[in-house]
């Protein structure tokens, strides 16, 4: 709900449990007054105060009052080089050279359902479930103006924030920074937690108090990246899974982000979101509009866990278009662990046919098939099938798959080209590459313009012809290296500054025409694993490969950072063998099919090695997780322990809407002599309800909540334990 009181200047919007009021100032300034729990109406701009604080200067139409200064206040969306020193949501160079931007309310509009940003991502539903609140800014003497955008999900507490950026002048405008929120609070005691790592070990949670400056996460890599994530928390010190207030707040933005926060001289905090301005500027010609990526926050007043569950709700509900929704997707198998690029047609066929025995519905063919490709070193840009490999193409291969009784998947890398290609050798300067420098290369491989419309539709068309030549039913979209020499012949030297937007750009493009062309076709996202896990790729990609590594033990505290924003639904993750390709780790595979179902499930070895009683495990886990495959994919998600800790074990749970049904996942760590009793508290029963666990006994949920179910010892490391609870 958004109440508008124009008698009084002010703006209030209210979801389920939150409230977010901003208000008219003084000489129009936007000021923001109040973020947090629900409350039931009123005026709260009596938190803004005015003092004269020396070098915080006046504008000019405060005349001779000097209490009045933009340093001070918290504002909705932050000015640049007219008196507010810290950061800046928005910079222009103006024809003349200089870069201020002053801006001013004018106007505000309410209307029923959610705006649509052209050519970018964002969240979506019926006009029933959404409101807009349209705020208009307008810098005067620039000649520019701001339209802030806000969409209102009430039932899930999400607030969206968009903005357009639109030059009303005559002259050239640059836009150097243009952040999508803006968020300030009247308080210092405030800690921030970012989701950092690396390649094989992404999302990993990192709590530091806010300390006075700058401190911030963000990502030139040109994907939002393996090392920082675009979701940010910030929350009161004491705030913990089922305790305290914070706030979320997630970029729906695949390429270089920001995420800064910053507490003043006067102890006031402020964070900012959006593109990076580092690398970035973008020219305004007269007319022109500049769309932001949309930012999403949800705020909550009851921890860490509250927070996440809304956030997976309005994911799967309002973000993610899958075209299996409503249905169970498929158990799948890949070989890239079992073969590589070195295989024939007949070897697939052999690893495919032990699968669909053991439940295993979707074979998924991996990096290899196409040009010249028996290594890393060529073929990328040629996607065509290599008929030495795969003789009578796809034609001849997926039948023989679908004849198993399987569906069949494969894998692309569209972005990326190999020197040693077709491609290249016709079209160098469709590779992102510097005039007079040699490029750098990754993976032995360089990365395509995408922010050329021919580039894209070479790409596009070639990989359209494969995908309409057989039953394709799955689609694996690889990414495997950073931008370098990000130059594009397409642009002039002014312009430069746009190749990381509009590689981005483009990206949305053809993802959005693989989505138009082939709506059945469920589409898993990959940036060397989870290099670009981020909102604005789930919009287009049901889900993400969550990491290249695959160790149950480092998928533990992967799998749990990634919780904290992204449901369960979008993460992948499979069974592989053992000792892990990764760390060498020797995991039962029990264990590995307990933390793969804590995702998308699926295998990544070759079957044809496998035991006969690995098998027969593989049967079960599979057989499992079909039977409990709503509860998981779909149920709410509570953390109840945190592997970071190095506790005796980590454990999670899913928990039905209806709180009748619930499902606890067990791993434990390093086993020690002299081992404790171990006592496990549940969560989101119902108090008022029995349980049965595993078919057995019966238990109240508040005992279950409370005082808990006492554990077995489990002898050994890594075991794993799934009890399953029924309300009878």
């Amino acid at each position: 709900m958004i109440i508008l009181d124009q008698e009084n200047k002010l703006i209030t919007l209210h979801t389920k449990n939150t409230t977010y009021q901003m208000k008219v100032w003084d000489y129009n300034v936007l000021l923001h007054s109040y973020y947090g729990p629900r409350i039931s109406g009123g005026d709260l701009s009596y938190l803004l105060r005015c003092k004269d604080r020396g070098f915080s200067p006046n504008p000019n139409e405060a005349g001779s009052d000097r209490t009045f200064s933009l340093d001070t206040f918290p504002q909705e969306y932050s000015t640049c080089g007219v008196g507010d020193f810290r950061l800046p949501s928005i910079a222009l160079e103006l024809p003349n050279g200089s870069r201020t931007a002053d801006l001013r309310y004018v106007d505000s509009e309410v209307r029923r359902g959610k705006y649509a940003l052209e050519g970018l991502p964002s969240f979506h539903g019926t006009e029933e479930e959404w409101d807009t609140l349209s705020v208009t800014l307008t810098d005067a003497a620039a000649q520019v103006e701001v339209e802030l955008l806000y969409g209102v999900l009430e039932k899930y507490d999400l607030i969206t924030r968009a903005v357009r950026i639109i030059n009303r002048g005559n002259g050239m405008v640059r836009l150097c920074r243009c952040a999508s929120l803006c968020l300030d609070f009247v308080r210092s005691d405030l800690d921030m937690i970012t989701f950092n790592g690396a390649h094989v070990m992404e999302r990993c949670p990192s709590r530091t108090h806010l300390h006075p400056g700058i401190q911030s996460v963000d990502s030139t890599r040109g994907a939002s990246s393996h090392q920082h994530n675009p979701f940010v928390i910030l929350c009161d010190r004491n705030t913990d899974e089922d305790h305290g207030l914070c706030y979320g707040a997630m970029l729906l933005y695949s390429g270089n982000f920001q995420a800064a926060a910053e507490l003043d001289q006067f102890e006031n905090s402020r964070l900012v979101m959006g593109i990076s301005p580092r690398q970035f500027s973008w020219t305004l010609e007269p007319g022109k509009c500049f769309t932001a990526p949309e930012a999403a926050l949800i705020c909550s007043p009851a921890g860490f866990g509250q927070m996440s569950r809304q956030f997976h709700r309005s994911i799967r509900h309002n973000l993610i278009h899958d075209p299996w929704k409503g249905r169970r997707k498929p158990v799948l198998i890949n070989h890239w662990e079992a073969t590589e690029m070195y295989f024939t047609a007949d070897k697939l066929v052999d690893i495919a046919k032990e699968a669909p025995h053991l439940g295993i519905e979707l074979f998924v063919m991996d990096d290899g098939w196409f040009g010249a490709r028996n290594s890393d070193n060529a073929g990328l840009g040629d996607w065509t099938v290599n008929e030495e490999k795969l003789p009578g193409g796809l034609e001849a291969l997926v039948p023989r798959i679908k004849k198993l009784g399987m569906e069949f998947g494969i894998w692309i890398e569209p972005e990326m080209v190999n020197e040693d290609s077709d491609l290249y050798r016709a079209h160098p300067d469709w590779a992102l590459s510097v005039p007079g420098r040699k490029p750098s290369r990754g993976r032995e491989q360089l990365v395509l313009d995408f922010s050329r419309r021919d580039v894209r539709d070479h790409v596009y068309e070639q990989i359209k012809a494969v995908l309409s030549s057989a039953d394709i039913s799955y689609l694996k979209w690889d990414m495997n290296r950073s931008l370098t020499e990000v130059w594009s012949a397409a642009l002039p030297a002014d312009r430069q500054g746009e190749v990381y937007h509009r590689y981005v750009l483009g990206v949305y493009e053809f993802a959005e025409r693989l989505r138009r062309d082939f709506p059945d076709m469920l589409i898993e996202g990959c940036c060397g694993g989870g290099g670009r896990f981020d909102g604005g790729m789930l919009y287009y990609t049901p889900q993400i490969w969550c990491s290249d590594n695959s160790d149950a033990v480092d998928r533990l505290r992967i799998q749990y950072g990634t919780s904290f924003c992204y449901p369960v639904s979008t993460m992948g993750a499979h069974v592989s063998a053992v000792p892990n390709g990764t760390t060498g780790r020797i995991t039962p595979m029990e264990t590995r099919g307990v933390v793969a179902m804590h995702g998308t499930f699926g295998y990544e070895m070759d079957l044809s090695k496998c035991t006969r009683s690995e098998k027969e495990i593989a049967r079960r886990q599979t057989a499992f997780f079909k039977e409990h495959y709503d509860l998981i994919q779909d149920g709410d998600y509570y953390r109840l322990s945190d592997p970071f800790q190095n506790g005796p074990y980590t454990a999670w749970e899913h928990v039905s809407h209806d709180k009748k049904e619930a499902l606890v996942s067990l791993v434990t760590g390093s086993f020690r002599g002299a081992p404790p009793f171990l006592t496990l508290r549940v969560k989101g029963l119902s108090p008022e309800l029995n349980y049965q666990i595993n078919g057995e006994g019966s238990w109240p949920g508040d005992v279950l909540m409370q005082v808990g179910c006492p554990l077995p010892i489990l002898q050994g490391d890594y075991q794993s334990l799934q009890f399953y609870l029924k309300a009878e």
